[in-house]
C-alpha cells in the first residue's frame, strides 16, 4: 500500500479555511501562531474572518494556503494516516507546501519563501496588465495553436479538457471572443494578473535572487515538479524548478499521472480547501481514490 499527498494552489482559498484545525489541533495552533509572528501582520484574522478581498490578494493568499496545507499534512501524520507515504506534489503554490512536507526545507523557511513569492508575484501583477481564462473541452495541442494565434500562453494543464491560458488582458479578451465554436467553453477568470506566463518574469528573476542563499535538501518523499511533470531530486534542481515555475506551464496532470504510475499509489489525500484537486484527479483517472482533507471533521479515522 502506497500513499500520496496533493497540495492546493491559489484559487482554492475561502474565508474561514483552517479555523476548525486551529480550534481542535495543538499542532495547527502552533503553526498558525508561528506564521503570524513570522509574517508580522494579522494573518489569522484574514484567514478565518476575511474579508474575502483581503484573503484573495496574492501576498495573503499564498501564505494562507501554505500554512493550511502544511497544517493538514501535520494532522494527518499525527493521526497515523501517512505511515505509507511515498510521493508528494502540489499545484503551483502547492508545490512549495509539498517540498516542506518532504523536508526539502523546514516550515519556517517555506513560509518565508512563499511570502516573498506572493509579494513578488503581486508586484508583477501591478506592473503588468495581465489576465487568464479557462478553456474547457480542448486538447493541449489545440489550445497551444489557439494561444499562438493571440500571443498568449498555456498556464495550466490541470486535467483532460481543463486548461488555463494566460497573457496580456486585452489579448485574453480577444481570445475568449474568438473561442466560440472551437471549444466547449472559454471564460475569463477573476485573477489579478497573468500567472505562469512571461509577464511574471520580473517575479521569477527577483525570486531567484531571494532564494539563492537558502539551503535546500534532497526530499524525504518522491517529489514531482510542475515544470516538467517529472521527479525532482537534488536541492539545486528543486531551486531551478521553483524559479522556472513562476513563468512556466503548470503540468499538474503529468505530475499526478507520473506520481501514481511510478509509485503504484493506492490512495491520495488532498491537503487544501475546495476539493479542486480531487476533481482534477477523477478526470485524470476515474479509479483514483482521493480523500480531501481541509477541516478537522474531514479527518479519516
Amino acid at each position: 500500500m502506497s500513499k500520496g499527498l496533493l497540495f492546493s494552489g491559489q484559487g482554492a482559498q475561502n474565508v474561514g479555511m483552517g479555523y476548525s484545525l486551529y480550534e481542535n489541533s495543538a499542532i495547527a495552533r502552533d503553526l498558525y501562531d508561528k506564521a503570524e509572528d513570522i509574517l508580522g501582520w494579522n494573518f489569522k484574522s484574514v484567514c478565518f474572518d476575511g474579508p474575502e478581498s483581503a484573503l484573495t490578494e496574492t501576498k495573503a493568499c499564498q501564505p494562507a494556503l501554505y500554512v493550511h496545507g502544511y497544517a493538514s499534512f501535520s494532522i494527518l501524520r499525527e493521526f497515523g494516516q501517512l505511515d505509507d507515504l511515498t510521493a508528494v506534489c502540489g499545484l503551483s503554490l502547492g508545490e512549495l507546501t509539498a517540498l516542506a512536507a518532504a523536508e526539502v526545507f523546514d516550515f519556517e523557511t517555506g513560509l518565508s519563501l512563499v511570502a516573498e513569492r506572493g509579494r513578488l508575484m503581486q508586484e508583477a501583477c501591478e506592473l503588468t496588465e495581465g489576465g487568464m481564462a479557462a478553456v474547457i473541452g480542448g486538447t493541449a495541442e489545440e489550445v497551444e495553436i489557439f494561444c499562438d494565434e493571440f500571443g498568449i500562453e498555456i498556464a495550466n494543464l490541470n486535467c483532460p479538457g481543463q486548461i488555463v491560458i494566460s497573457g496580456n488582458k486585452h489579448r485574453i479578451i480577444e481570445a475568449v471572443s474568438a473561442s466560440k465554436g472551437r471549444f466547449k467553453l472559454c471564460k475569463p477568470l477573476n485573477v489579478a494578473g497573468a500567472y505562469h506566463s512571461k509577464l511574471m518574469q520580473s517575479a521569477g528573476d527577483a525570486f531567484a535572487v531571494y532564494m539563492k542563499d537558502f539551503d535546500f535538501y534532497p526530499p524525504k518523499y518522491i517529489t514531482y515538479t510542475n515544470v516538467t511533470g517529472g521527479r525532482v531530486e537534488s536541492g539545486q534542481a528543486i531551486k531551478d524548478a521553483l524559479i522556472k515555475q513562476i513563468v512556466s506551464t503548470v503540468r499538474f496532470e503529468d505530475c499526478l499521472r507520473n506520481a501514481v504510475n511510478d509509485n503504484l499509489l493506492t490512495e491520495l489525500f488532498e491537503c487544501g480547501p475546495g476539493k479542486v484537486l480531487a476533481g482534477f484527479a477523477k478526470r485524470i483517472d476515474k479509479t483514483l481514490k482521493v480523500t480531501p482533507f481541509s477541516e478537522f471533521e474531514d479527518l479519516p479515522l
